[in-house]
Formats: structure tokens, sequence, C-alpha cells
């Protein structure tokens, strides 16, 4: 056998997706995105923003080896947070909440105090947020109101995890807006997820985080119009008030 390199690629056609429109067109489509806003079909799902992986001194960041994460990744996780994801997270709440639109939070919530009944990956992990305590509680700035429905997991995947698809087909939602964390782990498996059950799906990037900007933007470059729209936060509520009625 011989070693054949493969051909040189021509740098004008590296960034070229040949399948974008027709992913555009059949996955992402406005007009029924827009219907099902129009049909109050829509809900905003704000995943894992929590104590136990979106706070300081707790769970995941309670005794933090700086040696597999730097303090650099950490405050920029968290700085990130605090300026831009949760002030945005919570415009898009209070939109949802205005136009009668349902709010939907996951959270990382064992069934039981010693986590038992966990997954075997949150288990290697040592992830654990028993019920009733601080590490599965919502931040305050994000918190559910009223009897908001909380969908509580012990795997990245909320929908293989738990029963949230037979709710929102319950409840006829056809569409989902994404915001929370992490980007590129619990926020992208719910949309490809989402997506491969026909939900229409628009993620909101500046309304998420993860702890390098880099894997941010990675994932945003391979969900967008492959699995998912992706607007600002600008756009989503622009567009939110303009099309619900």
């Amino acid at each position: 056998m011989t070693d054949k390199k493969p051909p040189a690629l021509d740098p004008e056609f590296l960034d070229v997706d040949p399948l974008q429109e027709t992913y555009r067109e059949s996955i992402t489509p406005v007009e029924a995105i827009h219907e099902s806003l129009e049909q109050h079909h829509t809900a905003l799902l704000v995943i894992d923003i929590q104590y136990l992986d979106a706070a300081p001194g707790y769970g995941v960041f309670a005794n933090l080896d700086h040696s597999k994460m730097p303090q650099q990744a950490e405050e920029y996780y968290f700085d990130r947070l605090q300026r831009v994801v949760l002030p945005n997270v919570r415009r898009l709440q209070d939109c949802f909440r205005s136009n009668g639109l349902e709010v939907i939070h996951t959270r990382i919530q064992s069934l039981t105090r010693d986590g038992r009944d966990r997954s075997a990956g949150h288990k290697r992990l040592g992830l654990h947020a028993a019920p009733g305590s601080k590490e599965a509680e919502f931040l305050p700035e994000i918190a559910p109101k009223g009897d908001e429905i909380i969908i509580n997991k012990t795997a990245s995947g909320v929908f293989n995890a738990t029963n949230l698809d037979f709710i929102l087909r319950n409840m006829g939602i056809t569409g989902l807006f994404v915001c929370g964390v992490y980007t590129n782990e619990c926020i992208s498996t719910a949309v490809r997820d989402a997506c491969d059950l026909g939900y229409y799906t628009t993620l909101i990037d500046d309304a998420c985080a993860t702890v390098t900007p880099e894997l941010h933007e990675a994932t945003i470059r391979t969900l967008k119009d492959r699995y998912s729209r992706v607007l600002s936060t600008d756009q989503a509520v622009g567009e939110t008030c303009k099309v619900v009625t």
C-alpha cells in the first residue's frame, strides 16, 4: 500500500457549509418558529443556573484545584455570568412571563439525600445536589416564580434523563428558547436532543456560559443552523414581543 496524502483543500472553501441553507429551511424555519410563538406553544428553557455549578464557593467550585482549572478560567466564567448571562436570562424570563409563555427550569438534583439514584456519570464526576441542599438552590436572580415547572436531573441530557419531552408534549409546546450553563455540556446536549425530537429550537448566545470563550464559541458554531437558530437576547426579546399577540 502507498501512503497518499489527501488533496489540499482550497482555502476559499474551508469555511463553506454546503448544507447550511437546507438545514436553515428545514430544521430552523423562521416561519414555523414564529407560528409556535404566536400560538403560545414556545417555552423558555433555563438550564442548571444553581449553586452547584453557577456560584463561587459552592459545589463544583467549593474546593477547586487550580492545577486542573486555572484561576483565570474561573474568573472569566463568573464575570460572564454576573455581567452578561444572569441579567439576560432575567430579561428573557420577564419577557416570556409578561407574554404568558411558559418558563421551565432544569437543575441537577438527586431524588435521595445520599445520591444513590444519580447517573453513573455524575457519580464518577462526584456531582451531587441533594434535595434541600444549597447546591440544589437556583440563583435568586433567576429563580422560578409561582408554579413554573422545575425538572430535576442527574445527567447532562435533560431529555434522556427526565420526562421533559412528555411534559412539553402534554402542554402542546413545539418551540424552545434555551439558555443557561454550561454551553458546551448540558446546553449543547439539550439543544441537540430537542432538535432530534422535532422542537423548533433557538439558542440565546449571550444568555449562556462556560469556562472559556473558546469552548462557548466552538459550541455555538457547531449548533448554529444545524440544530438551532442562534439569537442574542436583544433579538429574542424583540422577536417575542413583536410576534406574540
